[in-house]
């Protein structure tokens, strides 16, 4: 379906509500009548697999510890 740049800001809902429902497969939004945007179904989300980088990623010994320097520098001290 392809709708001028008007017509998708009245009907912008209807618009979405029609791609969401499989109603038409994208929506395409012209303006001058040439194509600037699409409305399409948004791809579903991948399923999350915790763990996925263990044993790939280590995290230094040091990692929790500030260093003096450090400290310093965020209480305004000069060094």
């Amino acid at each position: 379906m392809r709708v001028n740049m008007h017509e998708a800001k009245t009907n912008l809902s209807r618009l979405v509500a029609a791609v969401e429902t499989n109603e038409v497969e994208e929506v395409e939004i012209a303006r001058a009548g040439h194509v600037v945007a699409r409305i399409v179904p948004a791809l579903p989300r991948s399923v999350r697999q915790p763990g996925v980088w263990a044993g790939r990623v280590s995290i230094r010994a040091d990692f929790d510890e500030l260093p003096d320097a450090v400290a310093g520098a965020f209480r305004g001290e000069q060094q």
